[in-house]
């Protein structure tokens, strides 16, 4: 018997932003659902827009996977990861600890189809970026939906995230960030 999905059902119970008040509550799964598609749309912009060889299923799939370590560890608040160098390498070692562990939940027969999901390859570094990039565009457009709905508490993450998103200094970011973000603001009447 393997628990490995069983597992990974759970992360609809894993909540984010454990530290900040929430109008609308996140989970896990439904982050990686929206940082898969936004990794997806980066991809297919920096192939069509920008010279890019990138593998647009490959960045989503990665993106699919990127926080399946959190059903074991949690949620760690961002102030408290990134508090200091020595908590976040600690960060970093548990959450490599948390995705060997669930990993090995799979049966060996399986093993070699996730196993790049699990450990990057040398060849994703580019992929790994986009999936990065996602994962914070994600974060900002969650604050833009708590700040719509009158909740001023993700007021200094929107800033600071944005900053964050700025320093990729990537073109299809940038893009994304232009031509996508504004509608974000909108509501369902100014959409249509």
């Amino acid at each position: 018997m393997s628990h490995f999905f069983a597992y990974l059902s759970r992360m609809k119970l894993i909540k984010r932003w454990g530290l900040m008040r929430n109008t609308n509550p996140e989970n896990i799964q439904e982050h990686s659902l929206e940082v898969a598609i936004i990794a997806h749309g980066l991809a297919v912009i920096k192939n069509r827009m920008f010279n890019g060889n990138v593998d647009p299923e490959r960045v989503m799939a990665l993106a699919v996977f990127h926080e399946v370590g959190e059903v074991i560890t949690g949620d760690i608040a961002s102030p408290i990861k990134y508090f200091n160098p020595e908590i976040k390498k600690a960060y970093d070692e548990i959450e490599r600890v948390a995705k060997l562990r669930l990993f090995n939940m799979l049966p060996d027969e399986l093993k070699k189809d996730y196993s790049s999901l699990f450990f990057l390859e040398d060849k994703d570094h580019v992929h790994w970026r986009l999936v990065k990039a996602a994962d914070k565009i994600s974060a900002y457009l969650k604050c833009l939906e708590e700040l719509k709905a009158g909740n001023r508490e993700f007021l200094k993450a929107k800033k600071t995230i944005k900053q964050e998103i700025d320093k990729f200094d990537m073109p299809e970011v940038k893009y994304f960030i232009q031509k996508f973000v504004p509608s974000f603001s909108l509501t369902l009447d100014e959409l249509n």
